[in-house]
């Protein structure tokens, strides 16, 4: 049995704690312009994001690249995780949901567009992290692995693997061609 390309799995994780630690900054508008004092706390969950990402990011460049069913699934799955674990950063640095599993259900339910919430008066929340719970639900809109999908070419990786371990329809095969050019159309669209 040949043996799983961690590095890989673990190259892929620290892009997208990067990518989400980007994410966080684009809260720091919202509070500068509502004069909110949660410009630190959201620094601190991006750097934290960002580090950790970076680290992975560079630990890992050596990696080989070729990623097979078993490594695709386990992005799929492990990649819902790490967002939604660093996604209650900042929520928790904010103090807006001082419980971490409040906040990891937060997460959850906006990476996956549940629409469920363990908030009973969401407007008390401070305006930059209402924009993070509105950022969230918005990338999980589109969906994390269309956007990894749409990445992963730049890296020199495949993404048929992780397409096949995200969608249970149609045969690769039939889609093969078509998944780069899909995935950034969609993107495109859902920007605009």
């Amino acid at each position: 049995m040949k043996r799983l390309n961690w590095r890989i799995i673990f190259h892929i994780m620290g892009l997208l704690l990067v990518i989400n630690g980007l994410g966080m900054l684009l809260c720091l508008p919202w509070a500068w312009y509502y004069g909110e004092r949660t410009m630190p706390s959201l620094l601190l969950a991006s750097a934290i994001a960002g580090t950790i990402g970076l680290a992975l990011w560079n630990g890992t460049r050596d990696h080989e690249p070729n990623i097979g069913k078993r490594e695709g699934f386990l992005v799929v799955t492990m990649g819902w995780l790490f967002l939604t674990f660093s996604g209650a950063m900042p929520y928790l640095t904010t103090g807006a949901i001082p419980s971490f599993t409040d906040a990891f259900f937060e997460s959850v339910s906006g990476y996956t567009t549940t629409g469920a919430s363990i908030l009973v008066d969401i407007e008390a929340l401070p305006r930059s992290v209402l924009f993070w719970r509105s950022y969230t639900q918005w990338v999980g809109g589109m969906g994390i692995i269309v956007l990894t999908i749409a990445i992963l070419p730049i890296l020199g990786i495949g993404g048929m693997q992780l397409f096949m371990a995200e969608s249970p329809g149609p045969t690769a095969d039939k889609l093969h061609p078509r998944i780069k050019e899909t995935a950034k159309r969609l993107w495109a669209v859902y920007v605009l």
